[in-house]
């Protein structure tokens, strides 16, 4: 069995208060249903927390009209801390989120209303842009996108993870991990130049390499039709080449961009491909996790210059916990999607 990439399933955010962070993704951005909340000592993590396992609750949270969800994360056991420097287009690792919206101009307004810190608005270009920041100085882009799951159920004008801007040193080694590893094989667009839709955003104002990917063939899995397909775009600057990956000198789960995770079907096979082509995994659950109200497997790789990619096969999820219905995806087809009904359950979790 080949292993197969559903999409990504969340992005992890580090932050200093996790409740407070979930109240205001649940406003801003819908992500209102709480998929878990879990408490608990990170033991498999040491490699990347100084080798210690540090106490730490999560939240991971999806928004009902479709994409990739947040895994809002806090230390417990230790302060998390900042990066030392600013966070810059020319800083290697996850420089910013991707967010869904059907309408940039109505995003534009949302955000406006609420008094959310946008630092580039291009409505009227070839190329639109929308990029802003969470009161935690996280960047996030705005994109337009046709694939949906059902209509958002909050005042909320964006759905879920998109995708991801990443920012690498070497534009060859990345493209190999990328598209080898996550099977990201079709280039959308690959263009050096100096990018209007940029200017505004921090390091975005200097000649660069940006190349956005996604995949070919359509996305398969329990969760595609709510996922749905995911793009990553890879930045290379000069200045890039001569700076600390933004986890320099910090643990996982420090402030900011933690990992990206993806949605997986078919762990040793993924394991044995990661081996092959030269990145092997780094963390490996090595059978079920649990998360008190979800289950699966995990494990962890790095891209060429060290930012963290998780991949999560479910076993199992809360459908609809009013009632205790829990459901167990060991007992099916794990490429093929669940039905549109089962999936909408899940609104009955939201939280208003």
């Amino acid at each position: 069995m080949q292993s197969v990439f559903a999409g990504i399933q969340q992005v992890g955010i580090g932050v200093s208060d996790v409740e407070q962070a979930y109240q205001w993704y649940k406003k801003h951005f819908g992500m209102d249903i709480p998929m878990f909340r879990d408490s608990a000592e990170a033991k498999l993590m040491v490699r990347y927390t100084g080798g210690e396992a540090h106490r730490r609750t999560a939240y991971l949270a999806l928004n009902v009209a479709g994409g990739a969800g947040f895994e809002i994360w806090q230390y417990t056991s230790r302060k998390p801390q900042p990066a030392s420097f600013p966070i810059t287009l020319s800083t290697a690792g996850i420089v910013a989120v991707k967010m869904k919206t059907r309408s940039l101009n109505q995003a534009a307004s949302f955000f406006e209303n609420q008094h959310v810190n946008i630092l580039q608005k291009n409505l009227e270009a070839t190329r639109k842009s929308l990029w802003l920041t969470d009161p935690y100085g996280n960047l996030f882009q705005c994109v337009e996108d046709e694939n949906w799951f059902s209509e958002p159920l909050s005042g909320a004008s964006t759905g879920g993870v998109v995708g991801a801007v990443i920012a690498i040193k070497d534009m060859d080694k990345a493209l190999d991990f990328y598209q080898k590893v996550l099977n990201l094989d079709k280039i959308v667009y690959d263009e050096t130049g100096v990018f209007a839709d940029l200017k505004n955003v921090p390091g975005g104002n200097i000649r660069l390499r940006r190349v956005l990917l996604t995949q070919s063939r359509g996305v398969t899995g329990a969760f595609s039709k709510m996922l749905g397909p995911s793009q990553i775009e890879l930045i290379c600057t000069e200045d890039c080449k001569n700076q600390p990956h933004s986890f320099v000198n910090r643990y996982w789960g420090d402030l900011g961009y933690i990992h990206l995770c993806f949605d997986t079907i078919g762990m040793k096979a993924h394991e044995n491909n990661c081996e092959a082509l030269g990145y092997p995994l780094t963390v490996n659950s090595a059978g079920a996790f649990d998360m008190g109200e979800a289950a699966g497997q995990f494990t962890y790789n790095e891209d060429p210059d060290g930012t963290l990619l998780e991949y999560v096969e479910t076993f199992k999820i809360p459908m609809l916990k009013s009632i205790g219905w829990y459901l167990d995806l060991r007992k099916r087809d794990a490429t093929k999607a669940l039905p549109n009904w089962m999936l909408k359950t899940l609104r009955f979790n939201r939280e208003k």
